[in-house]
């Protein structure tokens, strides 16, 4: 059993009934940097909302990463819950960029409260609509974006969910979340600081603000 002021804030419009059960059911953990949450294949025991920190969601084909979407504090893995309704295994790889910290649920658990607790479904709806905007805006950049527009958009998203400018970033990690090469995201990277839209330090990139 937990007690925790996050679990209070995010979930106390459902009531203190659904409070105490969530803190009897649900454990808070600690994921050091670097470290994969869950792998392809994978079966799923707990659906986890993030609490700080930062979560990469993404999959692999032929060695080349698709980026679906981050996980910021406060949010879940949406690709994690939908698991849950056909055999709970993984379709896909989380992987903690920083130190985190998760509120996991197990499986049974929240099966039990969404049915006891209807208005729990509204957090994963919500959530539902905020990752498939993030994933129009995704396919829109592709489709009618320039690629330095892209990689501008990209650093300036890692801004947001990290909280930090600049942004600790390499370019190999750019060329693998847009799907192209380190060398060519080198080339966008020297061209926008050519036209003063980013600073490039030595192991970060931090992006200018307009006037």
């Amino acid at each position: 059993m937990i007690n925790n002021q996050f679990i209070t804030e995010k979930f106390g419009f459902l009531g203190s009934e659904f409070i105490r059960e969530l803190e009897k059911c649900s454990v808070i953990t600690d994921i050091k940097s670097k470290t994969e949450i869950v792998s392809p294949g994978q079966r799923i025991h707990y659906v986890p909302i993030l609490i700080k920190g930062s979560v990469k969601v993404f999959t692999l084909n032929e060695g080349r990463e698709l980026l679906y979407y981050y996980m910021k504090p406060g949010e879940s893995c949406i690709m994690t819950f939908a698991s849950i309704f056909k055999n709970c295994i993984s379709s896909v790889y989380a992987y903690a960029e920083e130190s985190s910290k998760a509120l996991l649920i197990p499986v049974s658990s929240l099966l039990k409260l969404m049915n006891s607790f209807p208005g729990m479904n509204n957090f994963f709806y919500n959530e539902y609509d905020g990752r498939f905007t993030a994933l129009m805006n995704m396919v829109n950049d592709a489709v009618f974006h320039k690629l330095d527009t892209r990689v501008l958009n990209y650093i300036s998203q890692r801004a947001v969910v990290t909280g930090y400018n600049p942004v600790k970033i390499t370019h190999k990690d750019i060329a693998s979340a847009l799907g192209t090469s380190r060398e060519v995201i080198s080339r966008v990277l020297k061209k926008l600081v050519n036209e003063g839209k980013i600073i490039q330090h030595k192991t970060a990139i931090e992006i200018i603000a307009e006037e």
